[in-house]
């Protein structure tokens, strides 16, 4: 019994994520990555009620304003008006902002804005900036971080190099 429930402790505490991808409506490569954490890709005005409905407070939106299908002032107005938190960080995917990444981490560390939902176009800017997050706030190891950012959607290279570098630049 006691190995059981030891067992059973190191599962509970143990900081791998249990992410996994879901089918939704309005929304590309939407991840769940637990219970107070989702991110996604391209997300459609439309969706933002369910994500309210599924228990979500807040979403943190990556996209820059002139990106096609980007809706910003349509998608804060929608969130307000269902009674989700809106933050918009525009992240410039091929000239990415530390100062973002701060602001980003102090957003979604705040108990405040959880349960989060984060997305970009494709979930590739999401998952750089979550995998700093992984490192810096939650003590994960990088290549464990990097790991769960890859299952989210990072596939660029400069993106990753960033987030790299980020990380060794704060890490104490």
């Amino acid at each position: 019994m006691r190995q059981f429930v030891a067992m059973l402790m190191v599962a509970l505490t143990s900081s791998v994520s249990a992410q996994h991808k879901e089918e939704r409506a309005g929304i590309a490569n939407f991840t769940r990555v637990d219970a107070v954490v989702a991110c996604g890709g391209a997300t459609e005005t439309s969706a933002l009620p369910a994500l309210k409905k599924d228990g979500f407070t807040s979403v943190i939106n990556l996209r820059v304003a002139d990106e096609p299908g980007a809706n910003i002032d349509e998608n804060k107005a929608e969130a307000a008006k269902v009674g989700l938190r809106y933050f918009h960080l525009p992240f410039q995917a091929n000239a990415p902002d530390p100062a973002l990444v701060d602001r980003f981490l102090a957003t979604v560390s705040d108990k405040a804005n959880q349960p989060v939902y984060i997305h970009c176009g494709s979930a590739n800017r999401v998952a750089a900036v979550w995998m700093v997050k992984r490192v810096l706030q939650d003590g994960w190891a990088t290549d464990q971080a990097l790991t769960e950012a890859k299952a989210i959607g990072l596939t660029s290279a400069p993106l990753e190099k960033f987030a790299m570098d980020y990380i060794a630049r704060h890490k104490k």
